[in-house]
Formats: structure tokens, sequence, C-alpha cells
């Protein structure tokens, strides 16, 4: 059975071996490491900043009524179909 302390202490050893490998690398190696990471991180990067503007429209709708208005009125004007409109997570009720 596990134990708090047990649990507790598995991210910590294990973050404790990763950095104990990477302290004992060469540095020509530690330079390939941290190249190769860079280049797989560049495309979350541009991920990251292409979608931070509908992440920031995303926490403006969130947080302030006004948006959030503004986006149901958006909607309205689109004339969108009851089916669309569900799936978007508007529904309206049909009369």
């Amino acid at each position: 059975m596990n134990t708090p302390e047990s649990v507790y202490n598995k991210p910590k050893n294990f973050l404790d071996l990763i950095i104990k490998n990477w302290e004992n690398l060469d540095e020509s190696q530690k330079l390939i490491l941290v190249k190769i990471w860079r280049v797989l991180t560049y495309k979350w990067q541009l991920q990251i900043l292409f979608n931070l503007p509908f992440l920031v429209w995303w926490l403006l709708d969130l947080s302030i009524i006004k948006v959030h208005e503004f986006d149901l009125k958006l909607l309205s004007y689109l004339n969108l179909p009851d089916w669309a409109l569900t799936l978007v997570g508007f529904g309206q009720s049909s009369s």
C-alpha cells in the first residue's frame, strides 16, 4: 500500500534522477540536447503564439459580461441554423 510519503517521494526521486543524469553529461552532449529541445519547442511556441489571441478572447469572454453579450449578439446576426448553434453551445428553443 502506498503511503503519502512514498507517493510524494516518487516525483522528487525522478526529478533528482534527471538532474543527476544531466550533470553527468559532457558539455557537447548538453549542447546537442539543448539544440534538440529548442527545435522541438519552437513549434510549440509558434502554436501558442498563433492561439494566443483566441485564448485572450476566451478569457475576456469568461470574465467580462459585455464581451459575452457581444458574442451572443454577433451569433444572432449570423443567423446560423439551430444545429450549428447547438454545436457551438448556444441552443435555441424552437417555438
